[in-house]
């Protein structure tokens, strides 16, 4: 474990901060957009959040005056909580990447605005080699914000 991990009596629990966090997904400043990841069973389900600030580059043009989220980054900001999951097990993760195959059933139900934490809950709902499709769901303060089945497929990374 790590100095951020913990883990409840059954051991799934698991923390990992933003340190953490690089050391899994590819994704660097001003594309990552997970702060923390709260709980992990593995090859189970995975939480993590996401702190909307008034800093972030896409609210310069999305909407000045009237800032939202936009759906497409809730949706990827869903899809990278669920690599840590795939990635934190992965062998030669550093050879890899992971992309969307599909988005399924999107639904945006609220819009996200600076100073919400969206919560991310991610569940696998199957995995075969390397391919698999999980189901998530975003929420502001209890409140569901978007909602989507994603499709991924792990693939070798050139490293260029």
């Amino acid at each position: 474990m790590t100095d951020g991990e913990k883990s409840n009596s059954e051991g799934d629990r698991i923390v990992y901060g933003i340190t953490d966090i690089m050391r899994f997904l590819p994704h660097r400043y001003p594309f990552l957009l997970v702060d923390r990841i709260t709980e992990l069973e593995a090859d189970r389900r995975i939480v993590g959040l996401k702190n909307v600030t008034m800093n972030e580059q896409f609210f310069q043009g999305h909407f000045p005056g009237a800032p939202v989220m936009p759906g497409v980054l809730i949706i990827e900001s869903m899809a990278q909580v669920a690599g840590v999951l795939i990635y934190r097990d992965l062998p030669d993760k550093e050879k890899k990447l992971i992309y969307f195959r599909s988005i399924e059933s999107a639904k945006f139900r609220r819009p996200v605005v600076p100073g919400d934490q969206l919560r991310i809950e991610m569940e696998l709902l199957s995995r075969r080699s390397n391919f698999g499709k999980m189901q998530g769901r975003a929420t502001v303060d209890g409140k569901l914000a978007a909602e989507a089945v994603v499709t991924f497929a792990i693939v070798e990374h050139s490293g260029t």
